[in-house]
């Protein structure tokens, strides 16, 4: 396994994203979650990612039990700010003071953890100034609850303000060969300020992984079946994009979501993907990536095979909670 940094962390080049072992992508398997989750730790992938709102509540516990009697081979991150009833239902986005430090001991306790290595702001809560919000995470570092700060979907003025506060150890934001914004202001902003950069979603919600040619390929209750990108006309044209990636992909003798995978890894050793799965058979296949060498000319001709706009869609229905 490659290793890269994120501000003083040590993890994996790909970290584990762990949401649809509890929720959003149709049924769920904890037996083999907790497996994916101890296959992910055997081959070296040490960065977990997830959130309060995941469940919500259950993912961190469920994560919690993956690595009981594992915690130091473990980069733990959560995140909170995206405010949910144990029923499921939504609150709002949160990022008052008290509110932080109170979701931080939450956390705490469901991950059965005595620190949190990496702890985001899962969204920008745009009635509270940054400075407030950051000001209560960096207690939680004083007071050796948590050891580094992120943020998630955040736009580079909230990057600098936050920045000044407290370092910012990690951005995490969509980023993949289908959602390319960042490349625009985001990545210079954070290289610029020295920040890691954690793509989340990097096989577009799985779709560049090529096993979904239908809408109706999506299980009941997966959220998918309402997301715009997935939708009518959107979905034929986003499907067209695959399939181009694909005849390169066996060109290479790889998988598409491997070659999805290397694409971003090649961006910069300050770049670290955390696809989600909740299998160990696509966490394997998705391991396979680190192999996968992308010459110059790979990169030129992935860039001109998907270039920045390039999907049909908004990222959401609704794009009012992402900072901009």
């Amino acid at each position: 396994m490659q290793l890269r940094r994120l501000g003083s962390l040590q993890v994996s080049a790909l970290g584990l994203g762990c949401m649809g072992m509890s929720e959003f992508y149709g049924k769920t398997d904890e037996q083999e979650s907790i497996a994916t989750i101890a296959r992910a730790l055997d081959l070296g992938c040490t960065l977990l990612d997830t959130a309060d709102m995941y469940g919500p509540f259950t993912n961190e516990q469920l994560v919690g039990r993956a690595i009981a009697g594992r915690r130091d081979e473990v980069v733990l991150a959560t995140k909170f700010g995206n405010e949910r009833q144990p029923d499921g239902s939504w609150v709002g986005i949160n990022g008052h003071p008290d509110y932080v430090r109170s979701a931080c001991d939450a956390s705490l306790q469901r991950l059965g953890v005595d620190v949190i290595d990496l702890y985001y702001q899962h969204r920008v809560d745009k009635a509270v100034p940054i400075e407030d919000t950051v000001g209560a995470m960096a207690e939680l570092v004083q007071a050796g609850k948590v050891r580094l700060l992120g943020l998630s979907e955040a736009a580079p003025d909230t990057i600098r303000r936050a920045h000044t506060v407290h370092p910012i150890a990690a951005l995490q934001t969509e980023y993949s060969l289908w959602e390319r914004e960042p490349e625009d202001v985001l990545l210079p902003t954070v290289r610029e300020l020295g920040i890691g950069f954690v793509p989340y979603s990097p096989l577009g919600r799985g779709f560049l992984t090529g096993r979904f040619r239908t809408p109706d390929d999506f299980a009941e209750g997966d959220y998918r079946r309402s997301a715009p990108r997935f939708q009518g006309e959107n979905f034929d044209r986003n499907l067209q994009l695959v399939d181009r990636v694909k005849e390169m992909a066996t060109e290479k003798g790889c998988t598409v979501g491997q070659l999805a995978l290397a694409w971003l890894l090649a961006q910069g050793e300050d770049i670290v993907p955390i696809p989600g799965t909740k299998k160990r058979s696509r966490l394997e296949e998705n391991l396979g990536a680190i192999d996968v060498t992308l010459s110059a000319d790979d990169l030129s001709r992935l860039d001109e095979l998907a270039p920045a706009g390039v999907a049909a869609g908004d990222r959401y229905a609704s794009m009012a909670t992402i900072d901009r």
